[in-house]
């Protein structure tokens, strides 16, 4: 997609793109510090974001630390993911409330707000665009999941460095935002710090057009790809993924499983900082009075013994089924349902991983290949 406009925002200004986010009604979610650590949170102005620090990630390893830089968007990622803004942590699907002997059942009601997110980076917009797919894409569309995403803003921004666990350059979802954000954001600290701004949609243009922008120049895009190029140079992490369902589909029975049973934890910690994981659970309530009840869907984890219980028991009792169905899911049975992977490459499940397991060299175990 072509841009509308290209443009300059000099650092100084980005409060004054969150002042205007929230003069237009807009609940602004950016990078927040919280202690030792960056999650999405709502945001009122820049004094609330990590500016002058950096995450430095390992395989089960997460620490701020502050730069000689003074950069907005100098962390990668959080633990949690843009994905609970859209795909709520627990939502009531319908109350039943006893009337006249007999039960009335009423929907979930749902408060939609227009958010903002600013500074989704390009794997998780590749994220979002996977979970449209599952969710927005089939016959069976989930109707909070595409209320919150048609009254979402997405202001994405370039990587310009990459972690030690990224992996994006390998499967196209990074370093460089791909289609569907609404306005795009690199963050130039060499020289004049300024961000080069582009603008995709009509929802987009609406905002910026209100900030009376300079347009970009030759020398600004120069500057702009070199500083997403160095995030391509630096990252050294890959998946190698040709033929991989067919590859795992032949090994569901291999031996590696069991290696892979005797370092896994079966934490779900893996699942639970994903951004496309999506599986969820069901619980149903009652008042003490038996006048009413509810039921409410809450995220869930493919790794609890609970998850594949049916009459008679559990079907993944170990570990090693667990991890095998959840990595499969990923790079196999993903492909088949929702013709797309189920992973972006942004390295959260490897850094948040108790005992560092790294999903993109399990993979590259089964295709054979040392990277």
């Amino acid at each position: 997609m072509t841009p509308k406009g290209t443009y300059v925002l000099d650092a100084n200004r980005l409060n004054d793109l969150i002042s205007l986010l929230r003069d237009e009604g807009y609940e602004v979610i950016g990078p927040k510090k919280l202690d030792f650590a960056v999650s999405y949170e709502p945001i009122s102005s820049v004094d609330e974001m990590p500016v002058g620090y950096i995450d430095v990630t390992k395989p089960g390893f997460y620490r701020l630390e502050k730069w000689d830089k003074p950069v907005f968007f100098g962390t990668l990622h959080s633990s949690c993911s843009w994905k609970k803004y859209l795909y709520p942590i627990e939502v009531k699907l319908f109350t039943a409330k006893r009337e006249n002997g007999s039960f009335k059942v009423e929907p979930g009601t749902y408060e939609v707000k227009k958010k903002a997110f600013l500074g989704v980076r390009p794997c998780d917009l590749s994220a979002i665009k996977v979970m449209d797919k599952v969710l927005m894409g089939g016959p069976f569309v989930d109707d909070l999941y595409k209320a919150n995403r048609e009254n979402t803003l997405i202001i994405g921004v370039n990587c310009t460095r990459s972690g030690e666990t990224c992996f994006c350059n390998s499967l196209g979802t990074g370093p460089e935002l791909g289609e569907g954000y609404d306005i795009g954001l690199t963050e130039i600290t060499e020289g004049d710090h300024r961000f080069i701004v582009r603008v995709l949609t009509d929802k987009g243009m609406e905002i910026i057009s209100k900030m009376n922008l300079k347009e970009a120049t030759d020398s600004d895009l120069e500057a702009e790809r070199k500083a997403i190029d160095n995030a391509i140079s630096t990252q050294t992490r890959k998946v190698y993924t040709e033929g991989i369902k067919e590859i795992l589909y032949s090994n569901m029975e291999a031996p590696y499983w069991e290696e892979l049973d005797k370092r896994c934890l079966g934490c779900g910690n893996c699942t639970m900082v994903c951004p496309t994981c999506f599986c969820t659970t069901v619980y149903d309530y009652t008042s003490f009075t038996g006048d009413e009840a509810w039921r409410v869907r809450l995220i869930d984890s493919c790794f609890t013994l609970a998850y594949s219980y049916i009459h008679g028991g559990s079907i993944r009792k170990e570990r090693k089924f667990t991890y095998r169905h959840w990595l499969t899911h990923k790079y196999a049975t993903w492909q088949d349902q929702f013709g797309t992977l189920g992973c972006v490459g942004c390295g959260r499940c490897i850094t948040w991983c108790p005992v560092g397991i790294a999903i993109n060299d399990e993979v590259n175990h089964f295709a054979g290949v040392k990277a």
